[in-house]
């Protein structure tokens, strides 16, 4: 078992020691699964730096929005696998200028009622995401993997 010395006997009993540096609400995962329906694409998040949106987590189609070396793949968010979207996973992208702000911070993407942000896809819904924020442990910062 992880941190005894002892090896697991099974696979079940090997634990993920890495820390996830975003994660999604129920709410949002709901809300991410009808947006996927209406537009019928596999969807990514990318989170905003400014200027009229903030820092909003923008979701689009992917593809719509291109990232590239000056963005950073925070992870997956999974909310479940569909017809349009077989791995069923949201990626998170946040630009590395504004990644060295936030690297220290677990982010959790959630849903308030109100006008969503910019061309972000849940602006007509009547809902919006945002974001969670804390301070990552100590604990969770010795586990977290190195980002591309």
């Amino acid at each position: 078992m992880p941190g005894t010395g002892v090896p697991p006997t099974s696979d079940e009993e090997v634990l993920d020691v890495t820390t996830r540096r975003v994660d999604v609400t129920d709410a949002a995962t709901d809300l991410l699964r009808s947006l996927r329906e209406t537009h019928g694409k596999p969807l990514m998040f990318h989170q905003s730096g400014g200027c009229c949106d903030g820092s909003a987590p923008m979701c689009y189609t992917q593809g719509f929005f291109l990232t590239g070396a000056s963005d950073v793949h925070l992870g997956d968010l999974d909310v479940g696998a569909s017809d349009v979207d077989p791995e069923g996973l949201v990626p998170v992208w946040i630009s590395r200028e504004q990644f060295r702000y936030w690297s220290h911070t677990h982010i959790t993407i959630d849903v308030v009622p109100g006008r969503g942000a910019g061309f972000s896809l849940e602006g007509p819904t009547g809902h919006r995401f945002i974001i969670r924020s804390r301070v990552f442990t100590e604990e969770e910062t010795a586990a977290l993997a190195p980002v591309a």
